[in-house]
C-alpha cells in the first residue's frame, strides 16, 4: 500500500503562513507542533487524499452526546438548518445545540463531517483517523467522496500565537474495531473510571418534570423485587424550583427535602442518583434574575444555549461567583444530602466559544475538570456533552439523544437539529459509539421500557431498544413503574442483565436498514436482527 501523505498549512493574521509542507501519516501518532509568529492564528488546515472502496462506510463522531451519528454511505450529506425559517432557528435556538453555529454544513452529496474522531470501514477492516488532543482545538474532520479527500481542521481560530503549538496532533491505525480502537486509547493513556456496571431506574421518561416526594417514593416502593442491592435509583428533573435554583428543591413537590429522598433510597439498598445542569440557568429562574452579571456575554448579550423550559443561558465559569455557587451546590447535594451520582446535564453550555488564550474544547475541558473536582470520588453521568473532553473524567456517558415514547417523533420534530428526541437515533448512535464503552467511560445508552402504559412504542421497537441498551452500555436505567410488571415483563429484566455478561458482541451493519448483532452468552451464540 503506498504510503499516506497529508499536506498542511497554518496560518495567522496578516496573511502569514507559518508553516506549510507535506508529511507522512504513519501508523500510531503523528503530531505537529510549530513555531508560530506573534498574531493570531487563522486556520490550521490538512488534507488527505483519501478514496473508498465500494461498500466502504463512514462513520463521523458528532459534537455532543446527542448529536446523531450512524455510519453513513459515500452519498450521504449531512443536513443543516437552512430549511427552516431563520427567526424559527433564532427562536427556538435550534443552532445551539449542537456544531451548526460554527461549523460549515455544505449540505452536499457526499460529503459528511463530524469532531474528534472518524473511521472508514470496509467489512470488518477500518482505518480510524482520530485526535489525540483536544486542548489546543477541537480536531475537524470533512470527507468528501466526489472528491476523495479527507480535510482535517483545528478549531483554533483566534487563538493568540505564543511560540510553539500544537497545529495537529493524529492518531492513525488500520485493522479491526478492537486493534484499532485499543492502540488509539492506549496512546491517550485513558482508561475508565469505574468498572461497575449499573442498573436502576430513572424517573424522566415517564413522569418527565411532573415528580413530588409521594411519586418518587412510591416508584421507589414499586422497584422491590426488580432491582437488586447496589442498583441505581436516580430523580431527575422536577425536583428543583427552577433551572439554576439548587440549593433547595421546590417545597411544594419535596416538603421532606431532598436528604430524605436520599436516605430513603439509602434504607432500600440502592445508590442515589439526582440530576443537575450545573452550567446553565433558565430565564425564570431566581439565579438569572438575580444575578445577571453572571452570565456568559458573547457580542454583548448572554449566550443563549437552547428553548428548554423557559428558555436558558450559559453560566461564566470564569467568574469567581459562578465557581462558588458551584461548589456550594455540589457540597450540599453531594454531603449534605447524601447522593452518590449526578447526572450532570447540557454540559455543552460551559463552552460556547473560546478566546484568544483557550480554545473552544479547551475551555470544555476545563469545565469538566471543574465538574471532576467538585465531585470527588462520587459518580457522575454525563449528558449534553461534547464526547472527547469527557473522556476518563466522568464514570457514565450518555452517547445517544434522549429516547421519546414513540420511534422517530413528529415529522415537525424530524426537521429540527441533530440533537432532537429519537428513539430510532438513540439506538444507532448507541451503536456505532459502542467503542467508546469500556475504554473513555461506561456508556449510558438511555432507558429502555417493558411497560404498556404511556407509550407508542411496538413490541419489536421496544425489544430492540432493550436489546441494545442492555448490550452496548455499562449503565441500564428504566423508568418504568416496575410494580405493574407482568411475570412476562420481570423475566424480561432479567435476561437483560444477563445480556450484560455477553462476550464476543459483533456488528454486522452492511445492508441497509438492517443491523444484525451476534455475541456469546451462557455456552450459546446469540443472533438478533435489528431493523431500523
Amino acid at each position: 500500500m503506498a504510503e499516506l501523505q497529508y499536506e498542511v498549512q497554518v496560518s495567522v493574521t496578516d496573511g502569514v503562513t507559518a508553516f506549510v509542507g507535506k508529511l507522512p501519516l504513519r501508523n500510531g501518532e503523528n503530531r505537529l507542533a510549530c513555531d508560530l509568529p506573534r498574531g493570531h492564528i487563522k486556520s490550521i488546515t490538512a488534507t488527505l487524499p483519501l478514496t473508498l472502496t465500494p461498500g466502504e462506510k463512514i462513520f463521523m463522531n458528532g459534537f455532543q452526546t446527542w448529536t446523531f451519528c450512524p455510519e453513513y454511505d459515500v452519498d450521504s450529506r449531512i443536513r443543516s438548518l437552512r430549511h427552516l425559517p431563520a427567526a424559527g432557528v433564532r427562536h427556538f435556538g435550534l443552532d445551539r445545540y449542537g456544531d451548526n453555529y460554527f461549523v460549515d454544513y455544505p449540505e452536499k452529496k457526499g460529503v459528511t463531517h463530524g469532531e474528534s474522531y472518524c473511521y472508514f470501514r470496509l467489512g470488518e477492516r477500518y482505518r480510524l483517523f482520530a485526535s489525540l488532543d483536544e486542548k489546543p482545538g477541537y480536531t475537524l474532520f470533512q470527507y468528501d467522496a466526489e472528491a476523495a479527500r479527507l480535510t482535517i481542521r483545528r478549531d483554533a481560530e483566534g487563538l493568540r500565537c505564543q511560540g510553539t503549538f500544537h497545529a495537529l496532533d493524529l492518531f492513525y491505525a488500520e485493522g479491526t474495531e478492537k486493534e484499532v480502537f485499543d492502540a488509539w486509547f492506549r496512546a491517550l493513556a485513558i482508561s475508565p473510571r469505574t468498572n461497575k456496571k449499573l442498573a436502576g431506574y430513572s424517573s424522566w421518561y415517564n413522569r418527565y418534570q411532573a415528580i413530588s416526594q409521594d411519586t418518587i417514593l412510591s416508584d421507589l416502593e414499586s422497584c422491590a423485587g426488580v432491582l437488586e442491592p447496589g442498583d441505581l435509583f436516580q430523580i431527575d428533573d422536577g425536583w428543583e424550583p427552577a433551572i439554576g435554583d439548587w440549593l433547595e428543591p421546590d417545597g411544594k413537590k419535596f416538603p421532606g427535602g431532598m436528604k430524605e429522598a436520599a436516605d430513603k433510597i439509602h434504607e432500600q439498598g440502592f445508590l442515589a442518583g439526582l440530576w443537575l445542569a450545573p452550567f446553565v440557568a433558565e430565564k425564570n429562574s431566581a439565579l438569572y434574575q438575580e444575578h445577571p452579571d453572571w452570565f456568559y456575554l458573547h457580542e454583548g448579550k448572554p449566550w443563549f444555549c437552547g428553548s428548554n423550559w423557559s428558555g436558558f443561558y450559559a453560566l461564566d465559569i470564569d467568574k469567581p461567583e459562578v465557581i462558588d455557587y458551584l461548589k456550594r451546590v455540589f457540597d450540599r447535594v453531594l454531603n449534605e444530602w447524601g447522593f452518590d451520582l449526578l447526572k450532570l446535564d447540557f454540559l455543552y453550555g460551559a463552552a460556547p466559544f473560546g478566546s484568544e488564550a483557550e480554545s473552544r474544547a479547551g475551555r470544555m475541558i476545563r469545565a469538566m475538570e471543574l465538574l471532576r473536582s467538585l465531585c470527588g470520588d462520587k459518580l457522575i453521568l454525563g449528558c449534553g456533552v461534547p464526547l472527547m473532553p469527557a473522556f476518563g473524567l466522568v464514570d457514565y456517558c450518555r452517547v445517544s439523544c434522549d429516547v421519546g415514547l414513540d420511534w422517530d417523533g413528529s415529522w415537525l420534530m424530524q426537521q429540527t437539529h441533530r440533537e432532537r428526541v429519537s428513539t430510532r437515533q438513540a439506538i444507532l448512535n448507541s451503536i456505532f459509539r459502542r467503542e467508546l464503552n469500556g475504554r473513555a467511560f461506561y456508556s449510558d445508552p438511555d432507558v429502555f421500557f417493558l411497560r404498556e402504559k404511556n407509550l407508542k412504542l411496538k413490541k419489536d421497537e421496544k425489544n430492540a431498544l432493550a436489546t441494545v441498551c442492555s448490550l452496548f452500555g455499562g449503565m441500564m436505567l428504566t423508568s418504568d413503574s416496575m410494580g405493574e410488571y407482568t411475570e412476562e415483563a420481570r423475566q424480561k429484566c432479567q435476561q437483560l442483565r444477563r445480556n450484560r455478561d455477553a462476550a464476543g458482541l459483533r456488528v454486522e451493519a452492511d445492508e441497509p436498514g438492517v443491523i444484525t448483532l451476534s455475541f456469546r452468552l451462557g455456552g450459546k451464540v446469540h443472533r438478533c436482527t435489528l431493523r431500523l
